[in-house]
């Protein structure tokens, strides 16, 4: 399977595992219910903005 077609079936294969204050954690997730998202997919979104802000040319 190619590249492309293995991130087009949008499978991920690797976690990250973090350990934050559970207040922390728990204010995290509720405000992305709040606003309709998951606390995962923003922490994704985070880091490949991160990637794109720190990518060397």
């Amino acid at each position: 399977m190619s590249k492309k077609a293995d991130k087009k079936s949008g499978k991920k294969d690797s976690q990250l595992i973090l350990r934050l204050d559970k207040e922390e954690r728990d204010a995290f997730v509720k405000l992305c219910k709040e606003q309709d998202t998951s606390a995962a997919r923003e922490i994704r979104r985070f880091i490949r903005d991160y990637l794109g802000e720190h990518a060397e040319s």
